[in-house]
């Protein structure tokens, strides 16, 4: 099969490219890609798409993803949250491990691929434990889990408090040439907390999760980098002092990367005076100055990455009292059009979008993603940027509602998506 993308504007970070082009995929992988992609050849068998007015860039690859399975497929199945996925513009996502069972072992890490595979509507990325349980005391057997095919490693959710044992995960990571993504917290800082420490929390009697429990961990993070010389990326920034503290240590040189969410540099915790669960996560959302110092650090390279940090919950843990709700959003489906936005306020450039959503995560992660030079897989993903739209979370693909962005007006989305030169998603 060949498939003939015309006239649209393609942009390929990996290639410093952004133009009017023509892309050429045949038998999954790109073929040509240029001006006259197909000019005196033979035509017979090609299937042509006018695209005059759309963008199209490598397939998303979103980071940081929950797909619930195996153990809670209540709230989302990996099918599900791939469906989702090619809906967003997503052709990649890389699941974190706090599953039941947790992705502590190589029969999880192959179970998650067997699905992906059967599926075949992304492509999953499993991101292993670094320890036991998430439990921060053993190191997961990390040779036999790459072997599996763990694309990274992190205990999301929680903080490995042990420094000896994060430095350890730094280390034999390193060994196998695999990333470990940290999430920040102090435990014994947030603990208890439902939302941002501040005035609101304070107005709203509500315990509060101070910033400096995400900025003490992410400091540290940062020291383990510089001694042992093994990069280390920082998840969900999301606060003033942590964009800081990362920006910091870049110019010193120490490898560090990070990403962000679409709710970080959207929503503030303001929001949360309603008591809707719908805005709780964790980080939290915070002030509006950290939302501002988080589109700096976009700005600036500071922050490497966008990701959705999808995290379905059902109406169980989510239709309860605001301090006992489960913390988290649905993202995959919101994303791209929430990060349209800061195109079109000056924050970035489209391709600079486009690296932070497709290029840059690829290459923290180390797979074969973000670009569409010849040969590379026929991962597209096909943006109408000037669509108007409205969030209808009763018409997302997956299977939890936990959006605060339902009912939102969103300008640009994702209208085709291919896996491999196959559609897998289409509005066109």
């Amino acid at each position: 099969m060949k498939r003939l993308l015309r006239g649209a504007r393609i942009i390929d970070p990996s290639q410093n490219l952004d133009g009017v082009l023509d892309l050429l995929i045949e038998d999954g992988r790109i073929r040509s890609l240029g001006e006259t992609t197909t000019a005196g050849g033979d035509r017979t068998g090609i299937e042509e798409w006018d695209l005059t007015g759309k963008i199209v860039v490598p397939g998303l690859v979103d980071m940081h993803t929950h797909l619930r399975e195996p153990g809670f497929e209540y709230k989302e199945t990996i099918r599900s949250g791939s469906e989702a996925a090619a809906a967003g513009g997503f052709t990649s996502v890389a699941c974190m491990a706090n599953t039941n069972p947790v992705n502590d072992t190589r029969s999880v890490t192959e179970f998650i691929l067997r699905k992906a595979r059967e599926h075949g509507i992304v492509r999953v990325y499993p991101v292993a434990a670094i320890s036991r349980g998430l439990r921060g005391e053993v190191l997961t057997e990390f040779g036999d889990l790459k072997e599996a095919g763990a694309a990274a490693f992190s205990d999301d959710g929680k903080w490995v408090v042990d420094s000896s044992l994060m430095r350890q995960a730094l280390e034999y990571a390193a060994s196998f040439g695999m990333p470990v993504i940290s999430h920040c917290e102090d435990p014994f800082l947030s603990k208890d907390g439902a939302m941002n420490e501040g005035r609101v929390s304070t107005e709203l009697g509500l315990q509060g999760i101070p910033s400096i429990g995400e900025e003490i961990a992410v400091r540290r993070e940062i020291a383990l980098a510089e001694y042992t010389g093994v990069p280390v990326h920082i998840a969900h920034v999301s606060t003033a002092g942590s964009v800081r503290a990362i920006r910091e240590a870049k110019k010193a040189g120490i490898p560090v990367t990070a990403e962000t969410a679409p709710h970080y540099f959207t929503l503030t915790e303001d929001l949360l005076e309603g008591y809707d669960t719908a805005y709780k996560v964790n980080p939290p959302l915070r002030a509006e100055r950290d939302v501002e110092a988080v589109k700096e650090g976009l700005a600036d390279g500071t922050i490497d990455a966008i990701a959705t940090d999808h995290a379905p919950h059902s109406s169980i843990e989510k239709d309860v009292e605001f301090e006992y709700a489960a913390c988290g959003m649905i993202g995959l489906e919101t994303a791209l059009g929430l990060s349209l936005k800061l195109v079109r306020d000056g924050v970035l450039t489209m391709p600079q979008l486009v690296e932070k959503m497709s290029l840059h995560p690829a290459r923290i992660l180390r797979i074969p993603r973000g670009t569409l030079k010849e040969g590379a897989d026929g991962d597209v993903t096909v943006i109408d940027p000037d669509v108007f739209w409205k969030v209808r979370v009763d018409s997302f693909r997956s299977l939890s509602r936990n959006s605060p962005f339902h009912g939102w007006p969103l300008q640009g989305k994702a209208v085709m998506t291919l896996l491999g030169g196959e559609i897998r998603h289409n509005e066109l």
